[in-house]
This record gives structure tokens, C-alpha cells and sequence, in this order.
């Protein structure tokens, strides 16, 4: 007898970035905003009662789904609040999915998407980008693919590209199941496919409350999609999915547009800075809209070492061991100080190597 089911026990979970304890540590491996939440989050969170924590919150996260259909233009019942983004992704890949149903994604992209399908027994056609030079384009065959659910993370991540409107508007056109399009890091790029919720009811977008707004330790996202999709999720998602203290955080710091808006601004410019400086120590990569810049290593480098060799300098990135992506970093954009830091580091460690190679020599 097994004590849980074969799709569980043969799968691989998945494996999150590297929460260190310490908080002398860069931390520039998984994304957060640099910056703090509006200060109004802060008076929101000390205005709940003792009442209103002994009590079940409110099911469907009310008063946040008015704020954000205010913010988008859309009804407030196209809103869906969830546990982080990651309980949005859990409800639709188990409202569209049974075992041997197929789901289609860009790769690479977020690895939490094949473990989500291994776990209930999905079949997974992987898209591989067509990556020339710096340029990420999304595959010919992503207009003809045939599963139930096709997801694509735009901008892209790990990568921080982007998918064109036109391009994605095509590719809901020709799909004939339930499009997710993950847009975790929008807040950081120069469009959202917000206009194409109205019109395509097969289209449901992500959105987290981690990334833009400083709330990543709240665990708070919501889906956005017709009611008619919506409908259908809300018949699995969990019974009170976001606590009273996240609803009115995530209410707060959504509001405040105004301090959001700033904050990414600062990100951008440094996301900007950072690119020039690595491309000036010899780092490659694609243009990012995201928070964070996906580099290739210079050559006689290894990106493993040099992940290692910047931990134990006390400044963390993100390295994945997976194909097309082992000569790589991922590195989130930190405040001005924490990325001089890491160039510095970074600069120490090659002048290092270069000074090694040339007694070599």
C-alpha cells in the first residue's frame, strides 16, 4: 500500500529561491521589490480589530476586488483574490486539467508550471522559445498546439522579455481552451494584456501583489478574467483564501498607485544601470522588463562558480540548472547600493580570475 497517489511519488516538487536567515545578505534572487509597501499598508494592518481576527474574513476578499476593479476598468466580479499567485495558478490548473490532459507552456519559464501538472497527472508540451542573439520570440508552433491549457509568463520570466499584444491576441484566437497569461512582473513593463480580458472570454490574467507592490511576505494575488471563467474557479478555490490582515494590506497598497507607480520608476532606472555596467564587464543578455536581468556569464566563466563565489562574498542570486540556462544568472534589481555591491563584486572576482590567468600565462 502506498500512502499517496503514483503522480505524487514520482514527481519532482518544486524548489524555491533561497530564503536566507541572515539579513546582512544582498538578497537578489527572488524578486521582491527592493522597496518597502506604501506606509498606508502599515495603517491599514493596525486598524484590524481583535473582532475582525476572531472572525472567517471575508470569502471572496470584497472590499480589495472593488479596489482593483477600480484600478483596471473592470467589474469587480471579474476579480478573483487568492493566496499568492501561486494558489491562482493551483485552482486553474485543477479547474482545466484532468490526468492525461495536455497543458502547453513557453519554455523556459516559471518551474513551478510542470510540477503543478505532474501532480494531478497532466501531460506537459513544452514550447521551446527561438531565441537568436539577444531576441526571445515565441515559437511558430505555439498558434497550432492542442492541449486544454496554454500558459505564457509575459514579460517572460526567467528571462524579463516581452510578448507583444498583437502576437498574444493571435495566439488566444487560435486556442481552443483556457489561456492564462502570468503577469507577475508587469508592473515593471510598458504593457498588459488587460485590454484582451474583454475581449476573449478563454483568457485569464495573474497578478501579484508581491513583486510591484512590496507585499511578497503577505502572500496575495488575484486573477483576472470574465465572470463566466471566474465562475467556474471559485467552485474549487479554498473556502477563505486571503486573511483578514492580507485583504486589507493588499487593499491599501493597491490604492496608493501613486507611491507603487514611484517605486517601479526607481526600479527601472536601476534595472537600466545594471545592464550597462554587467554588458560592461563582459555579461550578456536580452533587454528586461521585469524587475530583474537575466545574464550569460563571460566567457571562461561558470555561472554556478560564480554564483557560489558571490554567496560566499554575501550577495545572492539566482542560478538555474536547466537547459539553456546553465551559462546563466538570473539577478533581481536591488536598491542602488545593494546593485553596486554586487558589480563590485562581481568586478573583484574577474579582475581576480584575469590577474590569475595572465600569471598563467
Amino acid at each position: 500500500m502506498t500512502l499517496v497517489n503514483i503522480n505524487v511519488q514520482n514527481m519532482a516538487g518544486y524548489t524555491p529561491g533561497e530564503q536566507p536567515e541572515s539579513l546582512s545578505i544582498i538578497k537578489l534572487n527572488t524578486n521582491e521589490n527592493p522597496y518597502p509597501p506604501s506606509p498606508l499598508v502599515r495603517a491599514a494592518i493596525a486598524q484590524i480589530t481583535d473582532e475582525q481576527l476572531r472572525r472567517y474574513p471575508s470569502p471572496d476578499a470584497r472590499l480589495f476586488r472593488e479596489a482593483a476593479a477600480r484600478v483596471h476598468g473592470v467589474p469587480a466580479d471579474w476579480i478573483m483574490a487568492t493566496n499568492g499567485g501561486d494558489e491562482l495558478l493551483s485552482v486553474i490548473f485543477r479547474a482545466c486539467l484532468l490526468p492525461g490532459d495536455r497543458v502547453a507552456f513557453l519554455e523556459p519559464s516559471y518551474s513551478l508550471y510542470p510540477v503543478l501538472a505532474a501532480g494531478i497527472g497532466a501531460a506537459v508540451e513544452a514550447l521551446p522559445y527561438r531565441v537568436v542573439g539577444s531576441t526571445w520570440n515565441v515559437p511558430d508552433e505555439i498558434y497550432s498546439v492542442n492541449a486544454r491549457l496554454l500558459v505564457i509568463v509575459n514579460p517572460n520570466a526567467p528571462s524579463g522579455t516581452l510578448t507583444d499584444i498583437d502576437a498574444l491576441d493571435r495566439i488566444i484566437k487560435s486556442f481552443n481552451g483556457v489561456v492564462l497569461i502570468d503577469e507577475a512582473y508587469v508592473d515593471f513593463a510598458p504593457y498588459s494584456a488587460l485590454p484582451l480580458v474583454k475581449k476573449h472570454a478563454n483568457l485569464i490574467l495573474l497578478r501579484s501583489m508581491s513583486k510591484g507592490y512590496g507585499l511578497a511576505g503577505m502572500r496575495f494575488g488575484y486573477g483576472i478574467a470574465q465572470r463566466i471563467l471566474l465562475d467556474q474557479f471559485y467552485k474549487i478555490r479554498d473556502s477563505y483564501p486571503c486573511d483578514a490582515v492580507a485583504i486589507a494590506a493588499a487593499t491599501a497598497a493597491l490604492e496608493d498607485q501613486a507611491y507603487a507607480r514611484q517605486t517601479w520608476a526607481k526600479v527601472i532606472d536601476q534595472r537600466d544601470w545594471l545592464r550597462g555596467a554587467l554588458s560592461e564587464m563582459g555579461f550578456s543578455g536580452p533587454e528586461s522588463f521585469s524587475n530583474f536581468v537575466l545574464s550569460a556569464v563571460p566567457a571562461g566563466f561558470s555561472a554556478p562558480d560564480l554564483y557560489a563565489r558571490l554567496k560566499a562574498d554575501g550577495v545572492l542570486v539566482r542560478y538555474f540548472n536547466l537547459p539553456g540556462l546553465q551559462d546563466k544568472l538570473r539577478i533581481t534589481v536591488g536598491k542602488p547600493a545593494e546593485n553596486a555591491a554586487l558589480v563590485r563584486a562581481l568586478g573583484r572576482i574577474i579582475s581576480g580570475h584575469d590577474m590569475a590567468s595572465q600569471r598563467k600565462a
